[in-house]
């Protein structure tokens, strides 16, 4: 009988599209916002019970997300306070991402 060799195992990294910009990355590095029973709020810890999406932590994915990406995504309407909170944290993201190659 030929020996098995042992292969270690790869660990599975969970994918999620950013609704701004529909480019999937690792989940981790993505933005969860969840529908709730209270409305549409951020959830930082990603396990908050509710349908969720994602977005990057860039002001462009979430402009564009909240045109309407995020309430088809989430299958609801934004109120008016949902989307003043989330709008609150948006302007609190950076304009832009800087890479540093520009040095």
């Amino acid at each position: 009988m030929a020996k098995k060799t042992v292969v270690g195992r790869v660990k599975h990294i969970p994918q999620r599209t950013c609704v701004g910009c529909r480019e999937a990355l690792a989940k981790r590095q993505l933005l969860r916002v969840v529908r709730t029973a209270d409305g549409v709020r951020l959830d930082p810890t990603g396990k908050l019970a509710g349908r969720g999406a994602y977005l990057h932590d860039k002001r462009s994915c979430w402009a564009r997300g909240l045109k309407g990406a995020l309430a088809r995504a989430l299958k609801t309407e934004l109120s008016k306070e949902d989307r003043a909170r989330l709008l609150e944290f948006m302007n609190s993201l950076p304009e832009a991402e800087t890479d540093g190659s520009a040095m």
